[in-house]
């Protein structure tokens, strides 16, 4: 950020821990995909590369060399890993992520019918090389609307136990489910359970596609929350969302 006599939110340097900003590419070109990191990467943290992309992206080898050469680290969305281990390939899966070096798992169990007893020992499974990200909640809509916040908070008591570094709340890259109803809004009782649980908010990644999502975390959470499912196009509209720059965080 340019110098400046405003007095603003403080944001953490890269590496940081807080107050991540976490893309996702859902196959974007690589020429937009290389723009975004050289107009934007101070403000990039990762990238996800969403669902199963990472599979049918032409140029992925050549994105994870620029993300390397940015300091930018990345993983492969969570849908992968449950494509994977459906069809009995986990240790398959295994070897696709040390064959691209990953430093990041993703383990969920938003699509595939597993229990979450049985996703968290996965996640004890890859914590030993790698660094997890778990994922609660469910990506169909009428599944998501009718899950207990009682049985989202045990879930993610359970992935922490079982190594996970972060916990991401499931939100979809559409907004529409997970933690969110179909029409947008936050589920209210799933995130004052989340609240008063006393989890940290640093153990936490918020999906918030949306800038409604955006604002309303902020506003909750602080400057330095961490977000998930952020477009490429939305880095720097982002950022002045985190430092009260923008109407709608103006006066956080």
């Amino acid at each position: 950020m340019k110098e400046t006599e405003l007095i603003l939110p403080a944001r953490e340097k890269k590496p940081r821990e807080n107050g991540l900003t976490i893309l996702i590419d859902n196959g974007a070109p690589l020429q937009l995909f290389m723009d975004t990191i050289d107009s934007s990467s101070d403000y990039i943290d990762v990238i996800k590369f969403g669902w199963g992309t990472s599979l049918v992206t032409t140029y992925l080898e050549r994105k994870l060399e620029y993300l390397k050469n940015n300091e930018i680290d990345f993983f492969f969305g969570g849908t992968l890993f449950e494509k994977f281990l459906s069809q009995d390939k986990i240790e398959k899966f295994y070897l696709y992520c040390k064959k691209y070096k990953c430093k990041y798992v993703e383990i969920s169990n938003g699509t595939l019918s597993i229990s979450n007893h049985s996703k968290a020992k996965f996640i004890t499974d890859f914590s030993r090389e790698f660094t997890v990200f778990s994922e609660v909640g469910n990506k169909d809509p009428q599944t998501a609307n009718i899950q207990d916040s009682s049985e989202w908070l045990s879930n993610i008591y359970e992935d922490i136990e079982a190594g996970a570094t972060k916990v991401i709340t499931e939100a979809r890259e559409s907004g529409t489910s997970g933690m969110c109803s179909e029409d947008g809004d936050i589920r209210m009782d799933i995130f004052d359970q989340l609240t008063n649980s006393g989890i940290p908010f640093e153990r936490l990644i918020f999906e918030a596609p949306t800038k409604k999502m955006q604002t309303f975390f902020i506003q909750q959470v602080g400057p330095n929350v961490n977000l998930a499912n952020i477009a490429l196009s939305d880095v720097i509209s982002l950022e002045t969302l985190r430092l009260g720059l923008r109407s709608d965080t103006f006066h956080q």
